[in-house]
């Protein structure tokens, strides 16, 4: 993956668009949050922020979930330049129209618990997981470090469009924008009506701090990289940056200890992303043996799945030390995936994921309403048959 001074986790990009192919989806129109410049609230470029928005219907019409997109991060000004002009940086290379399945469905049979709520999708366009705020434009570089003020603008829009009548609220989101939702939850808390029912949840957004197969702290310093250019440490939670270097508190298993509104982690113990670039990234593996069993997990050897093995140890852990609340959930599937709300075939659909014989949606459900704290962590990799194990091309 090249040095990690300029490196930008590109190829991020390429796996959700993999995983966003959609079925059983409908195409929502894009809006612009146009005001939001006068705010200084702006993705890299500068253009104003955007999400697409299909709106709620009869008993859901009060009720509101807010899910962000995914795409990596940007860790310096080389790699925040290299996605300032794709859709990853600025809302003028965004499609006009996204497909909504999944958790976002508005067909009742596919999302059974949400399908007739307003549903949003957030695009992603500042590279830090809407945290930054630099108030100083480069006029060499032209970037905008204002994730922080495009998740206020955000927020402040829908409020505007009617979320200040809510009555219950879901702050979601896959990879980076599972992260997103983990990160400013409590923030989202504090900007709703103050007698709605708030709850978040982090999709394949629970990186864990872990070393990589030549021993060093990769992604530890990536991430420090991250903050330092965004200066994200403002926007992390206070509760986690009280207690330690804020760069650490990017991380899901500090910066989620303390949340005060409930959290529900989906994730694959065999993450996908994580596998190809905190245990095995580039930088670690120069002669490429990790190269098929990245693209394929059947293609791993006995040793390399013995490794995962231990990783899965490691995100168990880190996954353990978040405080244990009734009000706090988790689906973690041995599967080897990366986010699975998004995509209708592992949400909900007759071959989708199974845990404890319940499937995503119905343990996101039970959940949100309170009809079972659901709380399952998988057995360890081939045991469950039913899990959609990702192939890659490269």
């Amino acid at each position: 993956m090249g040095d990690s001074k300029h490196r930008c986790l590109s190829f991020f990009t390429v796996i959700l668009l993999v995983q966003s192919i959609p079925s059983n989806g409908i195409n929502v129109g894009i809006t612009y949050v146009r005001n939001a410049v006068a705010k200084g609230a702006v993705c890299l470029d500068g253009s104003p922020p955007a999400y697409h928005l299909d709106k709620g219907s009869g008993a859901g019409i009060n009720n509101w979930l807010v899910h962000f997109e995914g795409g990596g991060w940007c860790n310096n000004v080389t790699t925040c330049l290299a996605r300032r002009d794709t859709r990853l940086g600025s809302s003028k290379h965004m499609a006009m129209e996204l497909v909504f399945s999944g958790i976002l469905s508005n067909i009742r049979n596919f999302n059974p618990g949400f399908y007739n709520w307003n549903r949003i999708k957030v695009r992603y366009c500042d590279g830090a997981s809407f945290t930054g705020d630099v108030e100083t434009v480069n006029p060499a570089t032209k970037l905008h470090f204002r994730g922080g003020r495009v998740f206020i603008a955000i927020v402040e829009d829908l409020l505007a469009k009617g979320m200040k009548h809510a009555q219950n609220a879901i702050l979601s989101g896959c990879s980076a924008g599972g992260l997103t939702a983990i990160l400013n939850c409590d923030k989202f808390h504090s900007l709703l009506p103050r007698n709605t029912k708030v709850k978040c949840l982090g999709d394949a957004g629970f990186f864990i701090k872990a070393k990589d197969v030549s021993g060093n702290q990769h992604i530890e310093a990536f991430y420090a990289e991250v903050v330092a250019t965004h200066a994200s440490a403002k926007n992390l939670p206070a509760s986690c940056t009280s207690r330690m270097k804020p760069d650490l508190c990017f991380f899901p298993q500090n910066a989620a200890q303390h949340l005060q509104i409930p959290l529900f982690i989906l994730n694959a113990v065999y993450d996908a992303w994580q596998i190809k670039n905190i245990l095995a990234p580039g930088v670690a593996d120069p002669h490429g043996k990790w190269h098929n069993c990245k693209t394929d997990i059947r293609k791993c050897s006995r040793n390399q799945i013995n490794i995962m093995q231990d990783f899965r140890l490691q995100f168990i852990n880190a996954i353990n030390r978040l405080e244990r609340s009734s009000a706090s959930g988790m689906f973690i599937d041995a599967c080897y995936a990366h986010c699975q709300s998004e995509m209708q075939e592992t949400w909900l659909r007759d071959d989708s994921p199974i845990l404890v014989n319940t499937t995503i949606s119905k343990a996101v459900g039970d959940w949100f309403y309170g009809r079972n704290d659901y709380r399952a962590i998988d057995c360890a990799y081939p045991c469950n048959p039913t899990c959609h194990n990702r192939i890659y091309k490269n």
